[in-house]
């Protein structure tokens, strides 16, 4: 299964790309983005933003691996985590009617 620090580091390396390269063209730290490829720090959404626009992929597909990856960190050693899962996806669908409601 593909993490967000897969699919960057799979980028960079098919174009032949080294992290100092990428580091420069998104304006952010070498040692950070390597932290990304590795999993072992975070990007924000507009840095996401920034990778898929600088390798030219689908944005949904890394912010859905993205986020997705947050939720399996965040879950990943509770017992119940089917039920965790349904009842996330009820209140993010209640929260979405509200908010695009107003």
């Amino acid at each position: 299964m593909e993490t967000f620090g897969d699919i960057i580091k799979t980028e960079r390396e098919s174009k032949g790309l080294i992290l100092r390269q990428v580091a420069s063209a998104l304006d952010i730290d070498q040692a950070i983005v390597s932290k990304f490829e590795r999993g072992e720090r975070k990007p924000s959404k507009e840095q996401v933003e920034k990778f898929a626009e600088f390798y030219e992929i689908d944005k949904n597909r890394l912010i859905t691996s993205w986020l997705s990856d947050q939720i399996a960190n965040s879950i990943y050693d509770e017992e119940n985590i089917e039920e965790v899962l349904k009842v996330a996806e009820e209140k993010a669908l209640y929260l979405k009617t509200i908010h695009d409601g107003k």
